[in-house]
């Protein structure tokens, strides 16, 4: 069996599906193998102590005049701790859906994109097909 010759569309495609299957897999695999390395320095002492400052300083800044208005962060723990332990299942959940959804849209648009130039370059066939159905039509014929 001779292997047939792929289209541009068709590697066009299959080289855009890898890449958007790696943008989709790789982040969220990146944060799970990191996120325990994270967590461990986040949840030692010297992280809550300087978020604490951080919360005092803004504290003593609220009442101030000047160009920004400093507000008080309301969550005792630092923000990046509570979203590596709370809400990093919803972040890849949501990774995934919003990646999918604009990366399998993108695709289909660059497929669409590409069908279309592959047909135009075979007019001439079209052209051929419209003159038989033509003088088929002429004879009585229905594309037989």
């Amino acid at each position: 069996m001779i292997p047939r010759r792929l289209s541009t569309a068709t590697i066009v495609t299959l080289v855009f599906a890898a890449l958007w299957i790696a943008a989709l897999a790789l982040p969220p695999v990146i944060l799970v193998r990191s996120r325990a390395a994270w967590l461990e320095r986040l949840e030692k002492p010297g992280a809550q102590q300087d978020w604490d400052l951080f919360r005092d300083a803004m504290r003593k800044q609220t009442g101030r005049q000047g160009p920004v208005q400093r507000k008080v962060p309301k969550s005792a723990e630092p923000p990046l701790l509570v979203w590596l332990r709370d809400y990093v299942w919803l972040a890849i959940a949501a990774w995934l859906v919003l990646g999918g959804v604009l990366g399998g849209f993108t695709g289909m648009l660059v497929r669409g994109a590409l069908l279309a130039e592959d047909q135009s370059r075979r007019g001439d066939d079209d052209e051929k097909q419209d003159r038989r159905d033509a003088e088929y039509a002429k004879v009585g014929k229905h594309g037989n």
